[in-house]
């Protein structure tokens, strides 16, 4: 996603829930202008420069500056409108690529589905569903391991890779060899915070698709769901 744009609502949030929201101006600078742009257009559709202004308070060449940058990353769209004599008239409107700027309740949504599957089959329900999220998630790890680390890689470059992994999922992972050996994945956000609350078969999936991947003994030292600052793994080989 170009930076146009900062992601701006938290994910269980909803914006601008008064009529007259968008009376209240810019929220700070550039970047809070074309935040305001975005929710308005969503809020009351197509408009125009001069609309956007009136509505937000703020003068037109700003607004045309920021919509111009916001065009620029696919964000809006411009449309020309004829209107009898005299010049056209630009309307823009957001563009489902603005989507995911937008809030959203995921967290809300996945911890209803697990509760409704816990419902119908129990904590038994739970524990396939989790454990078949590990096989898929696991599909995925090894086809990146195998990119990227030879099959004979030592277990420290392994377990590099999976924090690289683990990173771009939103953790926050880094891997550490001590001075003495031992090596540890460190994830220092939990990505599924709310679920793994909620449900301990989340953590137990994640423990056993480390072990299963880097045919390690793993053991987790810290949880942030237990109140640690991060999720910590001790990673072994095991004997032969």
């Amino acid at each position: 996603m170009p930076d146009a744009i900062d992601r701006f609502a938290p994910t269980t949030s909803v914006p601008l829930q008064r009529s007259d929201a968008g009376r209240r101006g810019p929220s700070g600078g550039a970047s809070g202008l074309r935040r305001d742009i975005v929710l308005r257009l969503r809020m009351d559709g197509p408009s125009s420069p001069d609309q956007l202004a009136d509505r937000l308070e703020a003068s037109r060449t700003g607004v045309l500056q920021q919509l111009r940058a916001l065009e620029a990353a696919h964000l809006v769209t411009r449309q020309t409108v004829r209107h009898g004599v005299g010049r056209p008239r630009h309307l823009y409107d957001v563009t489902p690529d603005a989507q995911d700027l937008f809030p959203s309740n995921y967290d809300a949504l996945a911890a209803g589905l697990l509760a409704a599957i816990e419902a119908v089959g129990g904590d038994d329900l739970i524990d396939q569903v989790f454990a078949a999220r590990r096989r898929q998630l696991g599909d995925r790890v090894r086809e990146h391991m195998a990119d990227h680390v030879a099959p004979d890689a030592p277990l420290a470059e392994r377990v590099r890779e999976l924090a690289v992994v683990q990173a771009d999922n939103g953790y926050l992972a880094d891997a550490v060899l001590e001075a003495d050996g031992v090596i540890r994945l460190r994830e220092h956000n939990c990505a599924i915070y709310h679920i793994a609350k909620g449900s301990p078969a989340a953590c137990q999936a994640e423990l056993d698709l480390f072990s299963e991947i880097l045919g390690a003994d793993v053991v987790r030292e810290q949880h942030i769901a237990s109140g640690d600052r991060c999720c910590t793994y001790r990673i072994a080989a095991r004997p032969v």
